[in-house]
């Protein structure tokens, strides 16, 4: 796929959270090393929490942080934002899932 080398952006309002070198494509996943911007320490506790309740399964805690994400920050693809995304972010590494239309809430 052509995604390989592009440049996605995490936004905190019109501040940059960090940027997603893309390396890896398992579709519908996509995988990369994340380079951090100076609004992500205000965003990094939500996305260090939503690891940890990823790994206890813990699914209404997890969706109540996630919701809290998508509060605060946008994914910007290099033809511009996404309307829905799913994106997890653990030390330099990032990897997400995007939908140019909003995901399906009564899957």
């Amino acid at each position: 796929m052509g995604f390989v080398g592009e440049i996605w952006r995490v936004l905190r309002g019109r501040e940059l959270a960090g940027e997603i070198t893309i390396e890896e494509t398992d579709f519908p996943w996509l995988a990369g090393r994340f380079t951090p911007g100076p609004a992500f320490p205000a965003v990094k506790p939500l996305f260090d929490r939503d690891l940890e309740l990823m790994e206890d399964q813990n699914c209404g805690e997890w969706e109540k942080v996630y919701a809290e994400i998508r509060k605060e920050v946008s994914l910007v693809a290099p033809s511009g934002p996404v309307a829905e995304f799913l994106l997890h972010i653990e030390e330099d590494e990032a990897w997400f899932r995007w939908s140019d239309t909003p995901f399906d809430d009564e899957s």
